[in-house]
């Protein structure tokens, strides 16, 4: 009788135990193509977390419309918790660029890591006759219409940096937008785009195959990342871009969810082997990785962009 009753008392915890956080496996959604930055930040940060977890990270890429697809199929799934979604530039521009997106980019998602950031290349075909900032502007007054900059989705970090490059040059090269970064890239290779902005992870192995040439960076100074190549800020005042990454859970999920995804988070970026790989991937880690510095990020590019995005010609 008292072995039952004391088996009795134990169910409760028992079954606290077997539903403990996390008890299957997370999925980590990425919205955007295979081989992109965001994917390579994606696939590290699910693979480090899934062994602090103790259960599969399992990276799922759901592509299209500048992230407002993943970002759609984000909102449709079920808010407990085992959805974890990467966010990245062109998530403060998702309203911007389609005001009938339903899903705000500050109110709807709720950051709880800041994991890293890149400036972007500018690189040209080699046939370009151009091999610094102000003979490619020359050549791209020249050009107008003619020339073609490959880039994402509306929206994507890469038609972004283009769209402010063109704004700020007064130049009106073509953006010719692809389903993924990595086949506007391919059609640079091939000479079917003359130009293009993108992450080193894709730019640099090509850049040193003297497959495409590098101009210059997006960031707002000189780059230990991508070293002796000049700002555009250079020639532009005011050009700086650095692509980001932001894990993001939905407002309302559940509270142990969302306090031991924030702390797997924060300890992987301070694990030297993950840092290695980011570093390896041309990425560093945010100085400060918090929820709150995320938020205060999400809101000032949003901030920053959205009027960009607007002014976007449809």
């Amino acid at each position: 009788m008292l072995l039952g009753a004391s088996a009795a008392l134990a169910l409760p915890s028992l079954a606290r135990a077997q539903a403990a956080y996390p008890n299957r496996p997370v999925r980590m959604l990425i919205p955007v193509g295979v081989g992109g930055v965001t994917d390579v930040v994606g696939r590290i940060m699910a693979e480090a977390m899934q062994a602090a977890l103790g259960q599969p990270v399992v990276p799922e890429n759901l592509v299209g419309a500048g992230s407002r697809v993943g970002a759609a199929g984000f909102h449709r799934l079920p808010n407990d918790g085992y959805t974890v979604f990467i966010g990245t530039n062109n998530h403060p521009v998702m309203q911007a660029i389609d005001p009938n997106f339903a899903h705000h980019p500050v109110t709807d998602f709720e950051p709880i890591s800041l994991v890293a950031q890149q400036p972007f290349v500018l690189a040209v075909h080699p046939d370009v006759p151009a091999h610094d900032l102000p003979s490619l502007l020359t050549w791209l007054r020249a050009q107008g219409e003619r020339a073609n900059f490959g880039t994402a989705a509306p929206g994507a970090t890469n038609y972004m940096a283009g769209a402010l490059f063109q704004q700020l040059s007064e130049t009106s090269f073509t953006l010719v937008p692809y389903r993924t970064a990595a086949q506007a890239v391919a059609d640079l290779l091939a000479g079917r785009m003359q130009l293009s902005i993108d992450s080193p992870t894709l730019m640099m192995p090509l850049i040193r195959d003297g497959r495409l040439r590098a101009i210059a960076v997006t960031s707002e100074g000189p780059s230990a990342l991508v070293p002796n190549l000049p700002p555009i800020a250079t020639a532009l005042p005011g050009y700086a871009l650095v692509a980001w990454q932001v894990l993001f859970l939905r407002p309302g999920a559940p509270e142990d969810a969302k306090r031991i995804l924030t702390e797997t988070a924060a300890r992987v970026l301070r694990d030297p082997a993950v840092l290695e790989k980011l570093r390896g991937a041309n990425v560093e880690p945010w100085p400060d990785a918090t929820p709150a510095a995320a938020a205060r990020h999400v809101a000032r590019e949003v901030e920053v962009w959205a009027p960009i995005a607007a002014r976007i010609p449809r």
